[in-house]
């Protein structure tokens, strides 16, 4: 029997409330083809007694089958489970995992190296806390250890794992792995890479320094992939000082309850805080904090709530909730990073729904300012953005919202983009700043008369565009 195995059999209740106050730290593997990412992953479920006894028997089976290993134990199917992944050997789809340590739990995602597959990297990056960048001992920091590392950047990944794999291919040569670290750094350094980033040799393949240490790299000082990823502090990664919570639903049960429910992407609430609802900028109180286990004196980010209000004031789904003394700006015009995620491209006019939170809306590109050459790190001018391209444009609402950067509060300031025939999702966001230069005229450029005129435009004739009749 596994640890697991053992706990769920001899406590089920105790295991159950074990895990539920454990820290959660969720991550990805990324990296160029063939550099062993889910591998990695089978190692870490196999060394730390994560695997199932029916799961270990099914593994065997099939490694035997697929033969990618000669027949013998490959941990790259704990991950690839796609028929066609297992066939070719490689990873095409995200793949999501979740075990836990006495320390903490972990929800893994094991995303394709292969550039095609760019946007399933981006989609499993999207919501990590840390990324474990592979790289072959072999051949250093290919393509797509470039990409992947400046998509990691752009998604604000805040921690980093460098991951030096198949060191037993390089007889665990402390210079071939210092090579490789100086390489790394330099490409680092070009991008802007501020991210905390912690280098590690290792193989996955036979465990060396993935749970326990290896005695054939006795020059590596640091902690192993397990140690490092078991006492990462990510707790101060938190926004706990600016209050945050878009509504997704309004709940009136009866007449004598309305409650504005959400989940809290940043800050703290209390009872009796004064609050504010943008972008109309209506204000009230806290009355109730409502949870399903009761009511709370005070809520955080990350837990979802139901809040009712002193006052009777118009709100939506969509809306966003924050401290009177902690607004956000609201804007409709933004200076954007995209990454395009479908075959067809992006193109400038063309109107796509945008969902950020639960605001959803359309918009278009009012401009292309450039697009980056991930090999080459230069800004490139362009008018469409293809498939795994990524692009800094201007992008236009038809409605302002309120809004933080990205890289201030991920949930404020992140979207995707869908495509209003297929309702597709093509396309991944993130907010840079409120454009300084706007293609629609302000307020202050128009009199009382223009703005009216305007108004009843946009009401009565929606196709047409508002025009400045001075």
């Amino acid at each position: 029997m596994s640890i697991q195995e053992t706990k769920i059999a001899s406590d089920i209740e105790s295991y159950l409330k074990e895990h539920e106050n454990k820290e959660l730290l969720r991550f990805i593997t990324c990296g160029s083809v063939d550099d062993g990412k889910s591998t990695l992953i089978g190692r870490l479920l196999h060394d730390s007694k994560m695997i199932f006894e029916d799961q270990l028997a099914a593994i065997k089976k099939d490694s035997i089958k697929s033969g990618t290993t000669d027949g013998e134990f490959d941990l790259a199917l704990l991950v690839d489970g796609l028929q066609s992944e297992r066939e070719q050997g490689i990873t095409i789809d995200v793949a999501y995992r979740y075990f836990a340590t006495d320390k903490r739990k972990f929800i893994i995602a094991d995303t394709p190296g292969h550039e095609q597959y760019t946007r399933n990297m981006a989609t499993g990056a999207s919501t990590a806390d840390l990324a474990i960048i592979l790289i072959d001992a072999r051949y250093g920091v290919q393509t797509q250890t470039r990409r992947h590392s400046y998509i990691t950047k752009l998604l604000g990944i805040k921690h980093l794992i460098i991951a030096i794999n198949k060191m037993d291919l390089v007889d665990f040569s402390e210079d071939r792995y210092e090579e490789i670290v100086a390489e790394y750094q330099e490409f680092a350094d070009e991008i802007g890479l501020t991210s905390d980033t912690t280098m590690i040799p290792l193989s996955a393949l036979n465990g060396d320094n993935v749970v326990n240490l290896s005695d054939k790299s006795p020059w590596y000082k640091g902690l192993t992939l397990m140690n490092t990823l078991e006492t990462l502090e990510i707790s101060s990664d938190r926004d706990l000082n600016h209050f945050r919570m878009p509504v997704q639903y309004v709940n009136r049960p009866n007449l004598n309850f309305r409650g504005f429910c959400g989940t809290i992407a940043a800050g703290i609430i209390n009872v009796g805080d004064s609050i504010t609802v943008l972008p109309s900028g209506k204000s009230s109180r806290v009355k109730e904090i409502v949870t399903y286990d009761g009511n709370l004196p005070y809520a955080y980010a990350q837990m979802a709530i139901t809040l009712t209000l002193e006052d009777e004031i118009d709100i939506s789904r969509g809306d966003v909730i924050v401290k009177s003394d902690e607004q956000a700006d609201v804007a409709d015009t933004f200076d954007v990073n995209i990454v395009w995620m479908d075959e067809k491209p992006l193109t400038k006019g063309t109107s796509y729904y945008i969902k950020r939170a639960s605001t959803v809306t359309t918009a278009t590109i009012d401009s292309f300012y450039y697009k980056t050459n991930v090999n080459t790190l230069e800004q490139e001018t362009c008018n469409t953005l293809n498939l795994n391209e990524i692009a800094h444009v201007k992008l236009s609402l038809n409605q302002k919202i309120a809004y933080d950067s990205y890289d201030h509060i991920k949930t404020m300031g992140s979207f995707v983009i869908i495509d209003r025939v297929t309702n597709n999702t093509v396309g991944a966001g993130m907010i840079v700043k409120k454009s300084e230069s706007s293609s629609k005229s302000t307020p202050s450029e128009y009199s009382e008369f223009e703005l009216e005129f305007n108004a009843l435009v946009r009401k009565y004739f929606p196709h047409w565009e508002a025009k400045d009749i001075s």
